[in-house]
């Protein structure tokens, strides 16, 4: 069974990627997962930051984007006693913020490669 993407879905995908823009996150890359039978939500969002400080506040602005815009706070939040990897769960969405260094340990983009991998563009 393929699982669809939503209208509220691709409304909080959008939320979240803007509000990861605004704040200057660097390498944002979502990934589909919608056809990964045994994926946990139907889309992973990536990013990172330089700092331990710009790492809290993206988090921060997809929570606030998406309470304040959407209506909607995550499920649960992870990481935010180090801020090296924060992680915010909307069910069907899960957002990744990275330490710059912590990303490429992790490395979820290859762990993740059946999913559909695609880089947002910065807009610098």
């Amino acid at each position: 069974m393929t699982k669809t993407k939503s209208s509220e879905t691709q409304v909080k995908l959008d939320l979240i990627l803007e509000a990861l823009q605004e704040k200057k996150g660097k390498e944002i890359v979502t990934i589909n997962l919608e056809k990964v039978g045994y994926a946990i939500c139907d889309y992973f969002v990536i990013c990172q930051g330089d700092s331990t400080t710009q790492v809290d506040a993206l988090s921060d602005a997809v929570y606030r984007k998406l309470k304040t815009e959407h209506k909607t706070a995550p499920h649960h939040i992870e990481g935010n006693d180090n801020s090296i990897w924060i992680l915010l769960d909307y069910f069907d969405i899960v957002v990744h913020i990275f330490l710059n260094e912590k990303r490429s340990f992790y490395n979820l983009e290859e762990l993740w490669a059946e999913g559909e991998l695609v880089r947002i563009e910065d807009e610098t």
